[in-house]
C-alpha cells in the first residue's frame, strides 16, 4: 500500500529539509518518490503542520549483556512494579518496556555500547528480545589479553587488522570499543590508574599506544564509526588533561569521545573540581575528526555500570544505597555496578549537570555531538525530552540552573551561553548526525530509498512535552503509534545491525594454542553465526557500519 503524508512540516538535514512543507510518501518499509498522481496514495493523512523527522538513533545505550541482569539483581527492590519510584518503568526496566519507552518517544534504533566478546551471546540475546526497534554493538577490546600481547610483541600491523576485523564479526557488532585502554588489564596487576602515557606493568604498553593501533586498525578496516573511546580517568578532577592527551595519541585518525562529560574535568576553585567544556569544544575545533557523546546527568536515582572496574573500585564508597558488585572477566574487561542518586544540591552532581548542557551548547556543530545519558549512568533515557528542553529553551533552563547548588551555578558558564537549539539541530544531533557516523545511510533520513521510520509530532511550546508523546510513529512503514498511543504488539522481526570487514578466515585457527590466546575457551566458541542469530535469538542480521 502506498501512503501519503501532507501538510507536515519536515526536518531531515542529510536532504536539506528545515521546516518545509512537504509530502511523504512511501510503500511497504521504504520511502519512495512522490508520484506524478498525488491520488495514487491508498492512504492519505493529513498531518496539519505537525513536525516531522526520521526515526531517532541513540548511539550509546546500556541496554544488553550481563552487566544489566548484574545491577537488576543488586537492586531487585527497584524492579518492583509501583513500589518503588522509578522502579521497574524507570533506569532499570525490562527489555519488553525498554523497547516500549524507546518507540513511544520516536527512536527507531539503539546502540549497545560495550559488548564483551564472551558475552557477546547473552547481549544480543537480551537486545533480541525489545520490541519495536533495531539494536546493534560496539565489541570491547583494549584490555583483552591477546591484542596486549600482540602489542607487546610488535607483531604486524595485518594481524591486528585480522584479529580486529574478526573479533568484530564474531561477536556480530558494527563498532569497536576501548574502556580506559589497558587500565582494566593494569587494574587486574593491582596499577589503580594508568594515565594515557604510562606503561602497563606486564605488557608495557602505554593507552597512547593502545589507542593509536585500535584508531587506525579501525580507519584501515573501512568501518564507518570511528574507534569509540572511553578515556582514561573517568570522573577524576583534573582529567581534561588525560581527556585531551587521548586526542593526541589518535595520531589524526578519527576517534569518537565517549560521554565526554565524565571527562571535562579541571580541578581549579575552591572546592578542587571545575569545568573544562570550553576546553574540550576548543579541541573539536583544532581536531576535525573528533567527535563526542554526551552523557548527561539528569538529577535522581540511577546506576553507574561500567567496564571500567578500576573507576567503579573507586567509587564504591558512594554508592547510594550503599552496595555494590565488582567483576574481574578473564581475559577481556571488567564490570563495575553502583548505584548512585545525582542530588541538585550537591556541589559535584550540580556542576557536571552543568558541564553536560556547557557541552552541548559549546560545540557549534550538531553532527559532531550526540544526545546521550550514557542510559543509565547519568540518568535513563527517558529523560532525553526534558534534556531536549533544557538545550532549546534558555529561560526554562535558567530557572533549572537557578536550583542546583550555588556555587556550581556561581562555577558554570551556562548563564553565558544564549544559545537555543533548532529543530534542525535535533534532528541532526538525534537522526542523520548518528546514522552517518554508524554508517547508517539508509536511516535517520527521509529521502527515496530510506527505510521508513517517520515520526510526526504536534508543534507545541512545551518541547519536553513534545518530544515525549509523538502523535505518530511509523517504523519500518507500520503505524505503532496513533494519537500518542502505542500498539499492543510487534510481530516483526528483530534485526541487529552489524558490520562485515574483511579477515583472513584461518585467523580464528592460528590463534588456537599461540602465544597469544590464553582465554579458558576457543576462538572457534566465541563465532556467532548469522544462522545462530536467527535460530536462537529470532534476530535478522543486517550488514551495514562500513564507510562508501
Amino acid at each position: 500500500m502506498l501512503w501519503r503524508l501532507t501538510g507536515g512540516q519536515v526536518f531531515d538535514p542529510a536532504s536539506g529539509w528545515s521546516g518545509e512543507t512537504r509530502d511523504i510518501y512511501f510503500r511497504d518499509d521504504r520511502i519512495v518518490d512522490a508520484p506524478a498522481n498525488p491520488q495514487a496514495a491508498q492512504r492519505t493523512i493529513d498531518l496539519q503542520g505537525g513536525v516531522v523527522m526520521a526515526g531517532a538513533i541513540d548511539m550509546h545505550t546500556h541496554i544488553g549483556g550481563g552487566k544489566l541482569a548484574l545491577a537488576k539483581m543488586l537492586l531487585a527492590e527497584q524492579m518492583l512494579p509501583n513500589r518503588v519510584p522509578g522502579g521497574v518503568d524507570g533506569f532499570l526496566p525490562t527489555a519488553n518496556i525498554t523497547g516500549r519507552r524507546y518507540a513511544a518517544m520516536g527512536y527507531a534504533a539503539c546502540f549497545e555500547p560495550a559488548v564483551i566478546p564472551c558475552n557477546a551471546r547473552s547481549a544480543h540475546a537480551e537486545m533480541a528480545s525489545i520490541p519495536f526497534i533495531d539494536t546493534g554493538g560496539y565489541c570491547l577490546l583494549g584490555n583483552d589479553d591477546c591484542l596486549l600481547r600482540m602489542l607487546q610483541a610488535n607483531v604486524p600491523a595485518e594481524m591486528i587488522r585480522d584479529y580486529v576485523a574478526w573479533m568484530i564479526q564474531a561477536t556480530q557488532c558494527i563498532a569497536v570499543k576501548v574502556v580506559n585502554a589497558g587500565g582494566v588489564s593494569a587494574f587486574k596487576y593491582d596499577q589503580r590508574m594508568l594515565d594515557v602515557d604510562t606503561p602497563h606493568p606486564i605488557y608495557g604498553v602505554t593507552p597512547g599506544q593502545i589507542i593509536r593501533v585500535l584508531a587506525r586498525t579501525v580507519h584501515e578496516l573501512g568501518l564507518a564509526h570511528p574507534l569509540h573511546v572511553h578515556c582514561s580517568n573517568l570522573g577524576v578532577a583534573g582529567n581534561i588533561e588525560s581527556t585531551l592527551k587521548t586526542i593526541a595519541a589518535s595520531d589524526g585518525y578519527p576517534v569518537h569521545l565517549t560521554h565526554v562529560q565524565f571527562h571535562s574535568y579541571g580541578d581549579s576553585g575552591t572546592h578542587g573540581f571545575s569545568s573544562a567544556a570550553a576546553r574540550i569544544a576548543e579541541a573539536l575545533r583544532q581536531y576535525p575528526q573528533v567527535t563526542i557523546d554526551v552523557g548527561q546527568v539528569m538529577f535522581g536515582q540511577t546506576v553507574t555500570i561500567s567496564a571500567d572496574v578500576a573507576h567503579q573500585t573507586r567509587n564504591r564508597g558512594l554508592a547510594d544505597p550503599r552496595k555494590s558488585i565488582l567483576v574481574d572477566i578473564e581475559c577481556e574487561a571488567g564490570c563495575g555496578v553502583v548505584p548512585f542518586r545525582y542530588r541538585q544540591r550537591r556541589f559535584v552532581n550540580a556542576l557536571q549537570w552543568a558541564i553536560g548542557l556547557e557541552l552541548f551548547l559549546m560545540v557549534d556543530d550538531p553532527t559532531r555531538v550526540f544526545l546521550t545519558t550514557d542510559h543509565p549512568n547519568g540518568g535513563a533515557f527517558t529523560t532525553y525530552p526534558h534534556l531536549i528542553r533544557l538545550l532549546a529553551d534558555r529561560s526554562f533552563r535558567e530557572t533549572a540552573l537557578a536550583e542546583i547548588h550555588p556555587d556550581a551555578a556561581a562555577a558554570s558558564q551556562l548563564s553565558g551561553l544564549p544559545r537555543q537549539y533548532s529543530l534542525t539541530e535535533i534532528a541532526a544531533m538525534t537522526r542523520s548526525g548518528p546514522a552517518d557516523l554508524l554508517g547508517l545511510f539508509d536511516r535517520g533520513r527521509l529521502a527515496p530509498g530510506a527505510v521508513a521510520d517517520i515520526v510526526v509530532y504536534r508543534q507545541q511550546d512545551d518541547w519536553e512535552r513534545m518530544f515525549a508523546t509523538p502523535q505518530l510513529v511509523f517504523r519500518r512503514g507500520l503505524p505503532i503509534v496513533t494519537d500518542g498511543r502505542l500498539c499492543d504488539h510487534w510481530s516483526e522481526p528483530h534485526q541487529t545491525l552489524a558490520a562485515q570487514p574483511y579477515y583472513d578466515s584461518e585467523l580464528a585457527q592460528r590463534l588456537s594454542g599461540s602465544e597469544f590466546w590464553r582465554a579458558s575457551y576457543q576462538p572457534r566458541n566465541l563465532e556467532i553465526t548469522e544462522d545462530t542469530m536467527f535460530t536462537t535469538m529470532g534476530s535478522v542480521v543486517q550488514r551495514s557500519g562500513m564507510r562508501r
